[in-house]
């Protein structure tokens, strides 16, 4: 990434995903984070990507004011899987009632990321198809006790225990499943280099 290119920009990620500012980091990108509440409720009649480019939309338009020279990039990623949107767990039980569901089972993991600037908002998503092998309760028991899952979309991290051991198959964008399909995020950074 030429970084000169992209400082007439200032980056704004508005996202308190260690793995996604790490992303950043990993681009070399120069961001600043900033963080907004927002609710994070979707219709009941929005499915698959539908869900994701809404509220990462609904968390960009948190930021009204934007300045001439920002850019800010939002994000969300669930697990679809038999028709029904696994997002974070609200504790242990949950998380292994959605792991128990996933196991011997393909789903998939669905990223939207919303550009935003004063002018211009435009939204893409990336999905990818994850395999998992049949899980023990007690593989499922020891991931959640000892890696504490509750921060994560399906209640894994595809990096963790869990992942190296029981992943048998993906297909498409492995970054897009730890939290953001850094391939596309990077495409579309060198676009916005290039129009300003």
């Amino acid at each position: 990434m030429d970084k000169d290119k992209l400082l007439p920009y200032h980056i704004i990620l508005a996202s308190g995903s260690p793995r996604r500012q790490q992303f950043f980091k990993d681009m070399d990108v120069p961001f600043q984070t900033q963080l907004k509440e927002i609710e994070e409720v979707y219709p009941d009649t929005l499915k698959a990507q539908a869900i994701t480019n809404y509220l990462a939309e609904l968390k960009a338009a948190a930021f009204e004011s934007l300045g001439p020279k920002d850019l800010l990039i939002t994000s969300d990623t669930i697990v679809w899987h038999e028709e029904k949107a696994l997002g974070k767990p609200k504790n242990e039980e949950d998380a292994l009632q959605m792991l128990q569901s996933l196991s011997g089972k393909t789903h998939q993991v669905i990223t939207s990321v919303c550009f935003k600037t004063k002018e211009k908002l435009e939204t893409f998503h990336e999905v990818t198809e994850v395999t998992f092998k049949n899980l023990s309760e007690a593989e499922i028991t020891y991931y959640i006790e000892n890696y504490k899952p509750f921060d994560k979309a399906g209640s894994y991290g595809i990096q963790e225990w869990i992942g190296i051991i029981g992943i048998t198959k993906i297909e498409g964008s492995y970054t897009n499943v730890v939290g953001l399909p850094v391939e596309k995020v990077y495409t579309k950074l060198l676009e916005y280099a290039k129009i300003y």
